[in-house]
């Protein structure tokens, strides 16, 4: 059944995409330059007097605490040795923030609640897509809104105050990661695809057809109208491939950086999205839950 309804897609697809052109907006209205963060070194290449109390509480780490590695926009795998991959950040305008990423979050539902080809795989399947690629189509949308944000570190409990107030490890690390904010080493994976694309200057087009081979990324799982589902994604990148060599002179270049592209996307943390942007806004409540009451209300068409 998924060949036969596979058979002659490539128009029609074409067509549902094409029309999320004025849905999503031109990125070209909103050209302003997002200048790039500044390069610097790492936060813990400290040099510290060898007292007896820094040899007391550093002697289990040696001569790891400084760290060789410099920080830069682009994520490196190279600080995660350090404390840099242990700071905490949170939003330093949360409000409006949250209100750009749920405008976006929004834009994205869209998206997808207008493509009739989406509906035509079983709900099972809609539900494994949803789960597993709307973090990469957030990021996306971010991106083609060109929204920046600016970040405040949080300073976690010194490994001093640790010991004074006889913290276990288990309740530190409970601590960190319930109430200290969002792993930084995570944003900045973020923040440096947003700048990739924008430096690219994507065009409304290609967002549209990166939104759909995104959205049909079955990765690992298996579907039950697999055929199906690997047939659009293929529809999309193809249609992406033949834009991209139609108005840039076959600059295929181009398609291959953006192909990567998709796949750091596919890298993203979700909950790491979730924690920073929306976790004012749901309280207890998971962005899962969230979406398929907002998608699965029967649409107008159906």
């Amino acid at each position: 059944m998924a060949c036969c309804m596979a058979g002659n897609l490539s128009p029609a697809l074409d067509a549902q995409l094409h029309k999320q052109f004025p849905a999503t907006g031109n990125s070209d209205s909103m050209a302003t330059e997002i200048p790039p963060e500044k390069c610097g070194k790492c936060q813990c290449e400290t040099h510290h007097a060898k007292s007896i109390l820094y040899q007391i509480l550093n002697k289990e780490h040696g001569s790891e605490t400084k760290c060789q590695q410099y920080c830069s926009p682009c994520y490196s795998a190279g600080c995660t040795g350090c404390s840099c991959a242990d700071r905490r950040v949170v939003l330093k305008t949360p409000e409006a923030t949250s209100r750009r990423a749920s405008e976006v979050l929004l834009k994205t539902l869209t998206f997808i609640r207008n493509l009739p080809s989406f509906y035509n795989v079983p709900w099972e399947d809609q539900l494994v897509l949803i789960q597993q690629n709307w973090a990469p189509l957030f990021v996306l949308g971010m991106a083609q809104e060109r929204v920046d944000f600016d970040l405040r570190e949080i300073s976690a409990p010194s490994l001093l105050k640790k010991i004074l107030l006889n913290q276990s490890s288990t309740a530190s690390n409970e601590l960190d990661s319930s109430s200290l904010g969002t792993s930084f080493t995570e944003v900045q994976k973020i923040k440096s695809l947003l700048w990739k694309f924008w430096d690219l200057d994507i065009s409304a087009k290609e967002y549209a057809y990166l939104k759909g081979i995104i959205l049909f990324n079955s990765g690992c799982h298996v579907l039950r109208y697999l055929p199906y589902v690997q047939t659009l994604q293929q529809e999309a990148q193809q249609a992406l491939m033949e834009f991209i060599s139609t108005v840039f002179h076959r600059n295929l270049g181009r398609f291959a950086c953006i192909l990567q592209l998709i796949t750091s996307l596919q890298d993203i943390d979700a909950d790491a999205i979730e924690e920073l942007f929306f976790r004012p806004i749901l309280g207890e409540a998971t962005l899962n839950v969230l979406l398929q009451e907002t998608l699965y209300t029967k649409p107008d068409w159906l």
